[in-house]
């Protein structure tokens, strides 16, 4: 059965897309993909499972992990975060911040968004796990949970990495997943202009400008990527997300995004475009959900290092062998001693909300003590390693809790 006449016109001007994109392109190969989100209808698929680099898209993740610890109640936009001179060491883009200096965390966000600072990056980075590297093992656990199986992180800036990867579809998962989880900040992402300490930063993604119906979110370069974008825009009741990598300007990038989103709008719409050429292009990949990747090995993720050093990309073994052939589990963190039994396990809950991730493989206890006839109640954490224990204690006391660490002979 013949294609009606607005399907074949379509597929010809993607077609057509693809060939003029194609003298755009850059030695940074090329994915591409057009979703619409809620139906998660693929409109337009182009090397959408293929490894890429993220570049500055990682910070959609460092935002969606600011997003999720404010939602949590672990930080506000009005916390103050520190400076450190690790992070004023990033590479730019960056917002100029100073050692020993400190940054809100909503100014932070709209540096990330803006900006995209490198430098405020990483200050999110460590104040929510400790150190950058320990940050990215965060990053990657949160895409897996997510169903981004394809993404590795080691940055929270995007700064080049070979190890540093992710897909288009990853992306678009991405993308998703901020509208939807945190609608009450996905705002941030259309801020066009930031003001900042007597400067003026403006938005990285021009579709805001030029582009109807765009409301975010992110766009990204280093030389192994080229430019990439997420873009989302809605029009008549639709909602697209579209992803881009490999272009070899930013404005041939912009450009072939608009092609894209106007060409799924039309799909949805119905609606018929002229009739161009297919020139020199084989048959596009189209109307294909992207398929299921094999999550990538979380044990090529980086080893902490000292905060005032820049990561080195060393590997670790997977995390589960923290707890057993590696590092061994044999610390403790004493959080407070208490009259009330009640009182030590409100502690207990209230250091593994603050401390969650460093506190993920331990386990919580209680023990009695009894003193000259009075009996108090000791909480504490065993079964944890060396680094966990002093990223754990570095947090709580940053949260003016108590917490000591104690080392369990044999």
């Amino acid at each position: 059965m013949p294609f009606p006449r607005y399907r074949r016109s379509t597929f010809t001007l993607i077609a057509l897309i693809l060939l003029c994109f194609s003298k755009l392109l850059s030695a940074a190969p090329y994915s591409g993909l057009v979703v619409e989100v809620e139906s998660e209808r693929v409109l337009y698929s182009r090397n959408a499972d293929e490894i890429r680099h993220p570049a500055s898209l990682t910070k959609m993740m460092t935002l969606y992990l600011v997003f999720e610890a404010i939602s949590r109640g672990e930080l506000s936009l009005n916390d103050r975060l520190s400076v450190s001179s690790y992070a004023v060491s990033r590479p730019p883009s960056k917002l100029g911040l100073r050692a020993g200096d400190s940054i809100a965390v909503e100014e932070a966000v709209l540096g990330l968004v803006t900006q995209s600072a490198n430098d405020a990056a990483t200050v999110i980075a460590e104040a929510l796990g400790g150190s950058e590297s320990n940050f990215a093992l965060m990053m990657t656990q949160k895409a897996r949970q997510l169903g981004m199986n394809g993404s590795l992180f080691h940055n929270a800036s995007g700064l080049p990495d070979p190890t540093q990867v992710t897909t288009a579809w990853d992306m678009f998962r991405l993308g998703k997943a901020l509208l939807k989880n945190f609608p009450q900040y996905y705002g941030y992402f259309s801020t066009g202009q930031f003001q900042f300490r007597g400067r003026s930063f403006h938005n990285h993604n021009h579709l805001l400008e030029n582009y109807a119906g765009t409301d975010g979110i992110k766009t990204g370069f280093v030389n192994a990527s080229g430019y990439n974008l997420v873009a989302s825009a809605r029009r008549n009741g639709h909602r697209l997300i579209g992803v881009v990598f490999g272009g070899n300007t930013h404005a041939g990038r912009d450009a072939h995004m608009r092609d894209l989103l106007d060409a799924g709008f039309a799909q949805l719409d119905g609606r018929e475009f002229g009739s161009i050429r297919m020139a020199g292009v084989g048959q596009p990949e189209l109307l294909r959900r992207p398929q299921e990747l094999e999550p990538l090995p979380l044990r090529k993720l980086p080893r902490k290092e000292r905060l005032a050093r820049r990561d080195r990309n060393t590997a670790q073994g997977d995390i589960a062998e923290r707890n057993s052939g590696g590092e061994k589990a044999g610390w403790q963190i004493h959080v407070g001693e208490f009259p009330l039994e009640k009182t030590a396990e409100q502690r207990i809950s209230q250091a593994t909300k603050f401390a969650a991730f460093a506190l993920r493989h331990a386990k919580a206890a209680v023990s009695t003590r009894t003193r000259r006839g009075k009996k108090s109640y000791l909480a504490y954490f065993k079964g944890l390693t060396q680094e966990d224990a002093g990223l754990a204690c570095k947090e709580l006391k940053r949260r003016k809790l108590q917490c000591g660490l104690a080392r369990v002979a044999g």
